[in-house]
């Protein structure tokens, strides 16, 4: 061996090259037989093979996936079904409201009126969350009014374009402007969607109310996300035409209690009963 050649250790030779001659032969190395006990091996090779990974991906058939498909079907229909029911009811509440004169609208708007004014929470409170009635619900215009004029700070609804609710002050009549959808809502800086959380009392709109405190309003889900955010001592004051407590309306996981209604001729009723 030629002395200026130095020898190249083992550990220093090309790291990539296979000792093993037969790895240097074309596809023969498909051809073992381990290589093919498994069909799937020769398949997307990206691909994972972990069984719980697949569920996850929904790529893994079986009864606990049909299963979730199906109770994933049912719970579609109870949902229909239970929009169907609250829209049939909500329907057949509102016709009768619109029978209703304007007469008697306004009485019963006094006379709820009064029996709020009454109410010993509502002397106590400081803060209260009220809103401005539109189209055929008792009228509240008198009773924001007299919450005002007797010194107690009112909150008014702000409808956001999610249909979510922020709060606003109401500061008399003039104060008002045109919202969205036509309806009343103060002029003054909003307070955010939290702000109902610093009522002492909440007035809310209803269609109907049963006797465990389940409400049914318009549908829109407003008035479910706001109370979320109201303190669990607070009493929710729902204000109601007579006729309007019922035994049972339908309910959603979503659909919040009320504690109290208020309908003219039967003043404050604390639920449940």
């Amino acid at each position: 061996m030629d002395r200026d050649v130095p020898e190249v250790p083992d550990a220093l030779q090309e790291p990539g090259m296979p000792e093993e001659p037969g790895m240097l032969k074309e596809p023969s190395m498909l051809k073992e037989p381990s290589m093919l006990e498994d069909p799937g091996m020769l398949d997307d090779p990206g691909m994972p093979e972990d069984p719980g990974v697949l569920a996850e991906l929904g790529m893994l058939e079986g009864p606990g996936a049909l299963a979730r498909e199906e109770a994933a079907v049912l719970a579609r229909d109870d949902e229909a079904a239970l929009a169907r029911d609250k829209g049939a009811l909500r329907k057949r509440l509102l016709a009768a409201r619109a029978r209703l004169s304007p007469e008697q609208r306004a009485a019963a708007g006094r006379a709820i009126r009064d029996a709020v004014l009454a109410l010993p929470e509502a002397q106590m409170a400081g803060t209260v969350a009220a809103y401005y009635s539109v189209a055929t619900e008792p009228d509240t215009r008198g009773l924001v009014y007299a919450l005002w004029k007797r010194g107690t700070y009112v909150l008014l609804p702000v409808l956001l374009a999610d249909g979510d609710l922020d709060w606003a002050s109401y500061e008399g009549p003039d104060s008002l402007r045109v919202g969205p959808r036509g309806l009343a809502e103060p002029a003054e800086p909003p307070r955010g969607v939290m702000g109902i959380a610093s009522a002492d009392l909440v007035l809310v709109p209803a269609v109907a109310v049963d006797r465990q405190g389940h409400r049914l309003g318009r549908g829109g889900g407003s008035y479910d996300r706001a109370l979320t955010r109201v303190g669990g001592p607070v009493p929710t004051v729902a204000l109601l035409y007579d006729g309007e407590l019922l035994e049972e309306v339908p309910v959603g996981q979503h659909d919040q209690r009320v504690k109290l209604i208020a309908r003219p001729s039967h003043g404050i009723t604390r639920l449940p009963l």
